[in-house]
């Protein structure tokens, strides 16, 4: 498993990511991450539900309910223009990490 620590500081930028390619609810979200990582990162719930209030209450996405199952609405999400902003702004961020991570880890000079 990778550390949480290290993914932690991106988490927005995944759920948006995820969000963009279709309107989801929290529990497919957090089966698309273990899918895609094949499990070798696993999101807590509580993390989960944390991201989607901090991203609601910035306006980068709404909710809205869905069908039932289980005798319960799901809660989907869906981005905003502003989350779609916010998603491009951490992607040119997430970028510029891994250039200097990069250099930093590989040891490589930029000047070659």
């Amino acid at each position: 498993m990778i550390s949480s620590d290290i993914i932690r500081g991106h988490l927005d930028a995944i759920i948006l990511r995820l969000i963009i390619e279709k309107d989801r609810y929290g529990y497919e979200i957090s089966k698309e991450i273990g899918e895609r990582t094949k499990n070798t990162f696993e999101i807590k719930e509580a993390t989960l539900y944390a991201v989607f209030q901090r991203l609601e209450k910035n306006e980068y996405i709404v909710s809205y309910s869905g069908q039932i199952t289980h005798g319960r609405k799901r809660k989907y999400y869906k981005i905003t223009e502003q989350g779609r902003a916010f998603y491009d702004e951490k992607i040119g961020e997430w970028e510029e990490t891994k250039r200097i991570i990069d250099l930093l880890m590989e040891g490589k000079d930029e000047k070659n």
